[in-house]
């Protein structure tokens, strides 16, 4: 064979997909996109709707995810408002399916809604066409009164396609107002999810609790670290749930606050709520910041054992 034709096989080859190309992979994957509208961010992948950010909803005055749901469609997360008669409805309107907030940032309470969470603007609007598939939005902490700001925080939500499901990864930077911002020591601090009623474990239908040290459902799971919690159970014939996340490179492993009830928040914040011990107080002072970093792995398979937790913490440790 000529020289002339070695490089044209050679070109050949390298168009041509292999097991394990990444850019074949890539070409078979469901697109991501965003649709924004009035107070809302409706995330899709494949055409369908997986999830809705709410930033702005005059009962609720903090943004959430509601409802959120497997690639499929499942729904994994209580409805919101939960119906009566169908679903628990306590703490309806706190529980909205996955939030991030705090109980007391500087002595206010925005886990109860006592005080606001103000959406501020986009800092970068909704996007699915590159490799961070994703928004950042800006918000505000504001007093009880509504007159200074406590806190502003930077997110950045994004997307990402992994095994059995998608990953919603959210980094948080927290910068103080006119002083210094404190973190406080409650159980309601963090990470929250409320999962679809079916899923609880009290409601004895086979929803369990499991953390990535074996523990299994509150009495076990409650007030432990662990490196992923997964809430979990089955639903329409499939085995269906959301696997918790926190990164290691946050300034303290999270503690579970776990209830069989249908309730996981992972709280780096509760030392003493949860162990009894000192309590924590973290404090930032002007001029600097804290950053967390969280994840969410909603997930869907065919069965228990086809959906590995551990394999999602990895694919979050590594996400870009």
């Amino acid at each position: 064979m000529s020289q002339a034709g070695r490089w044209l096989v050679a070109v050949l080859l390298l168009l041509l997909p292999f097991p394990g190309d990444l850019r074949a992979v890539r070409a078979e994957e469901p697109a991501v996109s965003f649709a924004k509208e009035d107070g809302r961010v409706h995330i899709r992948i494949g055409g369908t709707d997986v999830a809705t950010y709410v930033f702005h909803d005059e009962q609720v005055p903090r943004p959430y995810f509601a409802p959120v749901r497997t690639r499929s469609g499942i729904q994994v997360t209580r409805r919101h408002p939960p119906v009566p008669d169908q679903d628990a409805t306590d703490h309806t309107g706190l529980h909205t399916g996955i939030w991030l907030s705090f109980g007391d940032l500087s002595g206010c309470d925005y886990w109860r809604l006592k005080a606001r969470t103000e959406h501020v603007r986009f800092l970068e609007e909704p996007a699915g066409h590159d490799s961070r598939k994703g928004f950042t939005i800006l918000n505000r902490y504001l007093t009880v009164d509504g007159r200074s700001v406590v806190a502003e925080e930077t997110c950045r939500y994004a997307v990402h396609l992994v095994d059995r499901g998608w990953l919603l990864e959210m980094t948080s930077e927290f910068r103080p107002g006119d002083r210094e911002l404190v973190f406080g020591d409650q159980e309601e601090m963090g990470l929250g999810i409320r999962v679809a009623t079916p899923l609880a474990v009290d409601r004895k239908q086979g929803g369990r609790i499991l953390d990535s040290a074996g523990r299994r459902n509150g009495a076990e799971v409650w007030g432990k670290t662990a490196e992923w919690c997964d809430y979990s159970g089955p639903l329409n014939g499939r085995w269906t749930g959301l696997t918790v996340l926190s990164d290691p490179a946050n300034f303290r492993l999270s503690w579970n606050h776990a209830r069989d009830y249908g309730f996981l928040a992972v709280n780096p914040f509760g030392r003493r709520a949860f162990t009894k011990q000192e309590a924590s107080r973290v404090t930032v002072p002007s001029g600097q910041s804290l950053r967390l970093r969280f994840g969410v792995v909603i997930h869907e398979s065919a069965a228990e054992t086809e959906y590995s937790p551990a394999a999602a913490y990895r694919a979050f440790l590594t996400a870009k």
